[in-house]
């Protein structure tokens, strides 16, 4: 496993367990730096799971937007906890964060769903994140 794909499950891990308890930001940072120590001993990219942590939550309402917007038969609250922080990492980097080229944040957030969600969190995640690139591509072209 590449030390950014351990980092960004190490993301959605301490992602998932703040959005569990209802998003208290003050415990945060202790969930990020436990779920380093316990997941990642001698990640290098550590730094890189903590920016992807912050900057979800710091974009989270106009991420949380598009969640709402690409997937509206699925209220945010009744996606799964695993999908719906899958979906913000993926987001982030497609929208928010332009160091990760939008095939590889598309194909990363596929695999965590694989890995961490149902059966059909895959094909979710590919559905919702596929349909936000296309529109970035026509948007581009335009």
């Amino acid at each position: 496993m590449s030390n950014r794909h351990l980092a960004r499950s190490i993301a959605m891990q301490a992602l998932f367990e703040w959005d569990f308890r209802d998003q208290p930001t003050d415990i945060l940072p202790l969930i990020i730096d436990r779920d380093l120590k316990e997941f990642g001993p001698g990640l290098d990219e550590t730094e890189f799971a903590k920016k992807i942590i912050e900057d979800v939550q710091q974009n989270i309402k106009d991420i949380d937007k598009l969640i709402t917007q690409y997937a509206p038969q699925w209220p945010i609250e009744q996606i799964t906890i695993i999908d719906r922080n899958i979906l913000r990492i993926g987001i982030y980097e497609l929208k928010f964060n332009n160091e990760v080229p939008p095939k590889v944040a598309i194909n990363e957030a596929i695999e965590l769903a694989k890995n961490f969600g149902g059966p059909a969190s895959g094909r979710f995640i590919n559905g919702v994140l596929g349909a936000i690139y296309k529109d970035m591509l026509s948007a581009e072209q335009k």
